[in-house]
């Protein structure tokens, strides 16, 4: 009965026990339209007995775990898959199903084998940022605060709940800098809202600095590490930014910067709308930086703004790179550095065992936390 057939191809092939011929016929059954709402419910009981989840499950995600098990299954069977005509109709469903199916192939694994890797678990980053005024005095921004945080010139600096506004009068005599900044373990626990209404969010171990008003033709804010940019856009009154080896010009939109000095080169990705980065012209879901484009998915780039994790073909430095600015770790590599790439997804509010542990069972590599230290074993 093909039904029965479905259910047990499915639940052998998230545990790696299918043939190739039966992965086959497994994505041939889930691809028939007649079997959509038994699909549906095996998705839905394998991600429920993982971890229940209430927000929805992007196609970001669903996309990266999928890759993830194809890779586990075998480079051939992706090929099959792509040459189906009817896999665009059933694409969402055989999507979720895998990213499911990834999960309880890592939850069947004993607790006890994370708590042996893990010894000294360290807990995630928080939101936390410091502003730096122009007479060089700090001011520490949590959650909660409210009211009027300071004055600079005649430009006021208001908090509430969701932002931290700079409210500038119409003609200001003298311009002063500002600048936010987060440390290690640290993101911005609300977006800045420069005295143009360009809103600017800042993940950990980042810094801007920017005028409390902006006068004059071009309106020019400096970065370092990674800020997302919402731009009030004013063609008569160009908005740039300045980061690294980069000058990003807006054309109305919204675009991340990564500009960490230990990254191999400065990136800029497009959003929406239009930038212009050292002469080139970006569309939406394209990245420079700054001598080639290419075309990049936008909801990994700017996974960090929501609070996850996405490696989408990342190298182990690479992805100890992002835990490092997060956890406020130090990094060192015990054998040869593996030359695997990783497809993860997962919540920056868990504790590093988690994110260990998903890529460890994901690639084979080991790892050893020692106080503030984790060594990567191949």
């Amino acid at each position: 009965m093909a039904d029965q057939r479905l259910n047990d191809l499915f639940g052998r092939y998230i545990r790696r026990q299918t043939s190739e011929a039966e992965q086959e016929e497994l994505m041939r059954l889930m691809a028939d339209e007649s079997h959509e709402a038994q699909v549906n419910d095996l998705m839905q009981a394998a991600w429920d007995h993982f971890e229940p989840r209430t927000e929805p499950f992007s196609a970001a995600d669903s996309a990266q775990l999928l890759r993830q098990i194809w890779e586990q299954a075998g480079p051939p069977q992706v090929k099959r898959i792509r040459l189906w005509p009817r896999i665009a109709a059933a694409a969402s469903i055989i999507l979720a199903v895998s990213a499911g199916g990834y999960f309880i192939l890592h939850k069947q694994q004993p607790v006890q084998q994370t708590a042996q890797l893990i010894k000294n678990d360290i807990a995630p980053g928080h939101n936390q940022a410091t502003l730096i005024l122009a007479n060089g005095k700090k001011i520490i921004l949590t959650k909660g605060l409210s009211g009027l945080l300071a004055q600079q010139g005649q430009t006021q600096i208001q908090v509430d709940q969701n932002n931290v506004t700079y409210n500038a009068a119409k003609t200001e005599d003298q311009v002063s800098y500002n600048t936010l900044t987060t440390a290690r373990g640290e993101q911005s626990p609300y977006p800045l809202v420069l005295a143009d209404g360009t809103k600017v969010w800042l993940n950990a171990e980042s810094s801007i600095t920017f005028p409390t008003a902006f006068g004059g033709k071009e309106r020019i804010v400096k970065i370092t590490g990674e800020a997302y940019f919402e731009v009030a856009h004013n063609q008569k009154q160009p908005f740039k930014v300045q980061a690294a080896n980069q000058t990003i010009e807006d054309i109305g939109t919204q675009f991340d910067v990564n500009a960490y000095p230990d990254e191999s080169s400065t990136r800029t990705t497009l959003v929406e709308g239009s930038v212009r980065v050292n002469n080139l012209m970006l569309k939406p879901s394209e990245q420079t930086d700054g001598n080639r484009i290419k075309t990049v998915n936008t909801e990994i780039v700017t996974a960090w703004k929501i609070g996850r994790f996405h490696f989408e073909g990342e190298n182990i430095q690479t992805v100890m790179r992002q835990l490092a600015r997060w956890y406020n770790i130090d990094v060192a590599y015990q054998g040869e550095v593996t030359n695997n790439v990783f497809y993860a997804g997962i919540s920056r509010n868990k504790n590093i065992s988690a994110v260990l542990h998903l890529l460890e069972n994901t690639k084979g590599v080991h790892f050893k936390v020692e106080g503030r230290r984790v060594t990567v074993i191949e």
